[in-house]
């Protein structure tokens, strides 16, 4: 009886623990160098003010992962294949090489970050992009699927950093209780624009299709669903919780007026004499570790999406000789993006800030496809997005559109 009892509590911890990892490592790769600059400079500028956002942008980053996780477990392909299936190979054509353009400027955004975090501890750029360059390269090229992802796992965990920041610039709990609570509005356009920023930065077009083939590769059946959901809600709830302490980190410490900009690393570097040595130097490790964290993703999702796009051998469980254009086109994409980051004179906040605008250049078009695909009956069979759910989907949708044009247009002007 122990026995039996013992094993029923056990088998759901197994069948999640087989399933769990795509959703989790997505949602935290997306708090990434330009994401923590967003997230710095809104705690910087306004306070506790902003942390009731954190709720809306939990929601959006939930609805929209567990979407393409749906689609990957009840169809078994990626992103990529059922678009090129379902609205033909032009439109597959087209949305691969913009997808590839909007990539090699983020890779480039990523190895920016992780030259003015390196540029803290005193390394200069030509020497820390290279090596990270090399690292991700080599990381991919040596690793199964498995192995890569429980890096990927471990290097969530760094971002842990983050909340011990937060309590170390000793924030005021009680003001931060009713700030995450009340919703605020402040009658000037740059709040609009913040709050715009932290919603828009959650979501970019490279996750829907990284996740959606991880969760493919991995192999999760239909049955394995609930875990793959709970994979979905756990790593959004454990990203969004590294958003907030970002916020209270350099709320608590860091008052800037509206017309000076902020940086992922000046945060680092401003938060040393208000909460101390330490506050800053973890501030500054997870800024690292979040800039080689996607410096890795990112080419990954581009390889993964443009063969599955074309039809070529993917996944990294595939030798180099079996699949030698997703390795190939690895390679160049880290090539390109570290290059462009080591051009004399390059300016890498500007790199970053480019980097944002073709995320939402190009966002309207995956959430439509990915709405239109996850109701239709004939492709998703028993896991079809009901009529609530669809309603919800088609909602939050729109909401980004609007959110992420807002936000192209202030970057752009």
């Amino acid at each position: 009886m122990r026995s039996l009892l013992r094993r029923r509590l056990l088998l759901p911890i197994i069948g999640f623990l087989a399933v769990v990892g795509p959703a989790f490592i997505t949602a935290n790769v997306d708090n990434d160098a330009p994401g923590i600059a967003t997230y710095s400079a809104a705690g910087a500028h306004y306070g506790y003010e902003v942390l009731w956002l954190l709720w809306p942008t939990l929601l959006v980053l939930i609805v929209v992962q567990e979407m393409s996780a749906r689609m990957g477990v009840a169809t078994g392909k990626g992103l990529a294949d059922l678009i090129r299936e379902e609205f033909g190979p032009k439109v597959t054509v087209w949305l691969m090489l913009a997808l590839v353009v909007v990539n090699v400027t983020n890779t480039a955004g990523e190895f920016a970050g992780l030259a003015e975090g390196a540029a803290i501890f005193g390394i200069p750029k030509y020497l820390s992009v290279p090596a990270a360059a090399f690292l991700v390269w080599l990381l991919v090229l040596r690793g199964s699927y498995q192995s890569v992802e429980r890096i990927f796992l471990v290097a969530c965990l760094v971002y842990l950093a983050y909340p011990i920041s937060g309590f170390l610039a000793r924030p005021d709990w009680a003001e931060i209780g009713r700030q995450s609570v009340r919703v605020t509005f402040l009658p000037d356009v740059k709040f609009l624009a913040t709050s715009v920023a932290i919603v828009g930065t959650t979501i970019a077009p490279w996750m829907q299709f990284y996740l959606q083939a991880t969760v493919v590769e991995k192999g999760t059946r239909p049955a394995q669903y609930w875990a793959a959901r709970w994979d979905v809600i756990l790593g959004a709830i454990f990203a969004i919780v590294v958003v907030f302490f970002i916020v209270i980190a350099c709320a608590a410490t860091i008052h800037l007026p509206l017309g000076k900009d902020i940086t992922a690393a000046g945060a680092a570097l401003a938060l040393e004499p208000l909460a101390g040595k330490y506050a800053s130097i973890l501030f500054a490790i997870g800024l690292i570790n979040a800039a080689l964290f996607a410096s890795s993703i990112l080419p990954l999702s581009t390889a993964y999406t443009v063969c599955e796009g074309i039809g070529w051998e993917k996944g990294l469980d595939q030798k180099l000789r079996d699949a030698p254009q997703f390795y190939v086109l690895y390679a160049l994409m880290i090539v390109i993006g570290a290059g462009i980051v080591l051009l004399p004179g390059a300016q890498l906040i500007r790199i970053m800030l480019f980097s944002q605008v073709l995320n939402g250049l190009l966002l309207p078009a995956i959430l439509i496809a990915m709405v239109r695909l996850v109701t239709r009956r004939e492709i998703m069979g028993a896991l079809t997005a009901s009529r609530w759910y669809a309603a919800v989907c088609w909602g939050l949708t729109v909401l980004l559109i609007g959110l992420d044009a807002y936000l192209v247009a202030v970057t752009v002007g």
